[in-house]
């Protein structure tokens, strides 16, 4: 069978009974926002699950306040909050299997948090004291991802990849609405569907990329209906609604694995901070419209919906609060902690097997410190990373 005699190929010069490749129709997102809490569906989410969202959220909210904090203190040099956006944060952190793979952007330390990686390490990058931090691999998490979307391709390699060696293994792959402007972005999506890789691109839509509104990036109705354009689902859900997020990506996640392809989800949220403790964000929009997507908060949403099924009181309010100031405690008291860094780390995790060049420059390094050492009288490990 030749290409153009294939069902569905396509011809220069269509014949009458030519039809498109892939219908559309179930492709294309809803019209509105899904939502879930304060819905008749609600009923049917599980309490313990509500539970675990409540304490995650609130513990984030936290984080994200305390990480801030820090960046007033010195302790941090940049800070990117995701407050407002705790909802897709947690989610993304929760949805997936041990064996799976989240790539993060430079705003998702919370999701990363919420799927288990120390709140320390996932802040170091930031900190400026090493490359990344953590072991991605230990910790299925790929590094934190500072250029606008390059983590997508990565994210569609790595599942790809899984998928050839038959592995099952799904990958997540966040991204800002300012990065779906990227032709990574792009690329990326049009890989997955290609090849059917078994991965989930969430888009946070917070509104801005940096002080550019989504109005002056894009003039589709919405970024999920971008993924038509590719041949994959496109879902647009509230991101404030955690149990609406969690239930969207669940699916995307679940139809991944079981060799249904890629999925776009678009997460409609707000990013209530600036983009970073370096930008003035009242330069490029008003109080009022911030102070309207507060009354939108994701905390407040969820605890209203637990409040009306008898699953939370005031004291387990308290309880969340009370795990939420004993996180930021720990993480305050040791990023308060000065670091002890080997100048010689440099060298460490950058190839399996180090270049002759690498080695030639470790052993310079050594070298100038050994001499330095010997100037002050103090001896070091000479063969240290050296290998």
């Amino acid at each position: 069978m030749t290409v153009l005699e294939q069902p569905g190929a396509y011809r220069p010069t269509p014949p009458p009974g030519w039809q498109p490749r892939v219908d559309a129709a179930p492709l294309l997102p809803d019209a509105e926002p899904y939502r879930l809490l304060g819905t008749a569906a609600a009923a049917d989410i599980s309490p313990d699950l509500l539970t675990r969202l409540h304490r995650e959220l609130v513990r984030g909210r936290r984080y994200n306040a305390q990480a801030t904090a820090l960046t007033r203190q010195g302790r941090l040099a940049v800070y990117p909050s995701s407050t407002g956006q705790e909802a897709c944060q947690v989610a993304a952190g929760l949805v997936l299997e041990d064996r799976d793979w989240l790539f993060p952007s430079y705003r998702d330390t919370l999701a990363a948090v919420a799927r288990g990686l120390d709140p320390v390490d996932a802040l170091t990058l930031l900190r400026g004291d090493w490359h990344s931090g953590y072991d991605p691999h230990a910790h299925r998490v790929a590094p934190l991802c500072t250029p606008l979307a390059t983590q997508l391709p990565h994210a569609v390699g790595l599942a790809h990849a899984a998928r050839l060696k038959g592995d099952d293994v799904v990958a997540l792959a966040l991204v800002g609405d300012g990065g779906t402007s990227e032709g990574d972005f792009h690329e990326a999506l049009n890989f997955a569907a290609v090849w059917h890789a078994p991965v989930v691109f969430l888009v946070q839509n917070n509104g801005f990329a940096i002080s550019v509104p989504l109005a002056k990036q894009t003039a589709a109705p919405s970024l999920a209906h971008k993924a038509v354009g590719y041949g994959m689902p496109g879902r647009l859900v509230d991101g404030n609604d955690v149990a609406a997020v969690h239930q969207v990506l669940t699916e995307a996640v679940c139809r991944a694995r079981g060799g249904g392809g890629p999925t776009l989800v678009e997460a409609v949220t707000y990013r209530i901070d600036a983009h970073t403790n370096a930008d003035d964000a009242t330069r490029y929009r008003a109080d009022s419209e911030v102070e309207a997507w507060r009354a939108h908060d994701p905390i407040a949403l969820l605890e209203d919906a637990m409040r009306d099924r008898h699953l939370l009181d005031d004291e387990g309010v308290r309880a969340a609060r009370e795990s939420a100031e004993r996180l930021a405690a720990d993480l305050r008291e040791r990023m308060h902690q000065d670091p002890v860094l080997d100048p010689m780390a440099l060298f460490e995790h950058v190839y399996a097997d180090r270049t002759g060049q690498l080695r030639e420059q470790a052993a310079q390094l050594r070298a100038e410190l050994d001499a330095e050492a010997a100037d002050s009288g103090t001896a070091t490990d000479s063969g240290k990373g050296e290998r």
